[in-house]
């Protein structure tokens, strides 16, 4: 304040507004490495960050506020990245009332759990090991934490290529007589005794139910390759013996077909189960490309759009650079379409035909999604194939696929307990 006589002399002084900087991870074609933009999303959540995801903008393309730690992660990993300043924003904005685009937040970090027999591999799961790549944080369980009920410490809960059906992966026919066969046949029969079955198959019922129960209470679950037939079909047959006898000492129950109870399934129904064996398959669920006659170089599937507005979590899982996507082989390949309960979503198919390779759908408070086969980048993988380098592969539509549902608890709540 200054004065002049009489008079007083005010100095105003106008502070600028400060405008929000953001920066803009693209998941479009210009992203040099987008699996790991993942990662660098997750553990900016995990650091109490938040996030949106533009859906349907640039391949589904992340915004967050501009920060150091940010900075530090996108150089660390080669991840491509723009500012998108307040004029960038507002013409999102403007762009998003007129076509089909929304912005989705994501508040906080899930916590994940792999279940997964201990002393396999990483790489024998496609989940397992792109998540080590996107050093994306999990833990790790199996039957005996299950069934203790530590699941409900869990917001996102991945499903290792597993029979639950006990039937030991249904590899009878031709690995019985090999000693990894023989050695993962013992530690399931010694797992199931200790923990008080007669029984693999009856062990793998009771687990199915505690997963089932999971999702039911609000627990998000994704699935790959054999897990996801193999549980509905537990589901089914809680009550009767569909196991050989060759296997588990124990009769098939006669009539068992008609004695299934598709009520208690969470996607499939109608399904004829396979007892036999001899043959390397649970059920006809399943549908195989080479069955069909079509070559690996003619194997794609299409990923469907969705109103992102009205279903923002269809379209959250189905985000990508592109929408037709190489298919990829499993012990469970793709769904037959036949078999899949009508209000169950298809994010995925093989138009023209009744393969279906990516589903979802909601059980009681929660979620879950399926996607068929076993590796996205490794067409057919083999026991005892080497691991797929993911450096390699650092843009691959198949494994964002996998990464898009890490997201799901973060960014839909869940239903409230009544």
């Amino acid at each position: 304040m200054a004065t002049h006589g009489r008079f007083l002399t005010l100095k105003l002084f106008v502070l600028e507004p400060v405008l929000a900087t953001f920066i803009l991870i693209p998941m479009d074609r210009d992203q040099l490495n987008h699996l790991q933009a993942y990662g660098a999303v997750y553990q900016m959540l995990d650091k109490g960050y938040t996030a949106e995801v533009l859906l349907n903008f640039r391949g589904g393309s992340f915004l967050l506020e501009e920060s150091e730690a940010l900075q530090e992660l996108l150089h660390r990993y080669g991840i491509s990245w723009e500012r998108f300043g307040e004029e960038d924003l507002y013409r999102f904005e403007k762009q998003r009332e007129k076509e089909n685009l929304e912005r989705l937040k994501l508040e906080k970090a899930p916590r994940i759990a792999i279940y997964k027999p201990p002393g396999t591999d990483p790489w024998d799961d496609a989940v397992q090991l792109v998540l080590d790549f996107a050093q994306i944080r999990y833990d790790t369980l199996y039957d005996e934490e299950v069934l203790r009920g530590e699941l409900s410490r869990y917001d996102w809960l991945h499903l290792h290529h597993e029979d639950f059906t006990g039937q030991y992966g249904k590899f009878y026919g031709f690995a019985r007589n090999q000693e990894w066969y023989q050695e993962r046949r013992l530690e399931s029969e010694e797992l199931a005794r200790k923990l008080g079955f007669s029984r693999v198959p009856e062990l793998k019922k009771e687990v199915a139910l505690a997963i089932q129960d999971y999702v039911s209470k609000g627990g998000f679950l994704f699935a790959m390759c054999s897990a996801t037939d193999s549980l509905d079909i537990a589901l089914a047959a809680q009550n009767i013996d569909i196991v050989d006898p060759l296997l588990d000492h124990t009769p098939v129950t006669d009539g068992y077909q008609k004695k299934l109870d598709f009520n208690k399934t969470l996607a499939f129904y109608e399904f004829q189960v396979i007892t036999d064996p001899f043959i390397y398959e649970f059920s006809d669920i399943d549908i195989n490309p080479q069955e069909e006659g079509i070559a690996q170089s003619k194997d794609f599937f299409t990923l469907f759009e969705f109103n992102a507005k009205t279903d923002p979590i269809p379209t959250l899982l189905t985000q990508n650079h592109v929408r037709q996507i190489r298919g990829f082989l499993g012990q469970t390949t793709a769904f037959r379409l036949s078999k899949i309960k009508p209000r169950v979503l298809i994010l995925g198919q093989t138009l023209g035909s009744e393969r279906v390779k990516y589903i979802y759908g909601s059980y009681g408070r929660g979620f879950f999604s399926f996607y068929g086969g076993h590796d996205p980048e490794d067409y057919q993988h083999l026991v005892g194939d080497p691991p797929t380098d993911l450096r390699l592969y650092k843009n691959s539509p198949g494994y964002r696929l996998i990464l898009n549902n890490i997201f799901m608890p973060a960014a839909q709540p869940k239903k409230q307990k009544t």
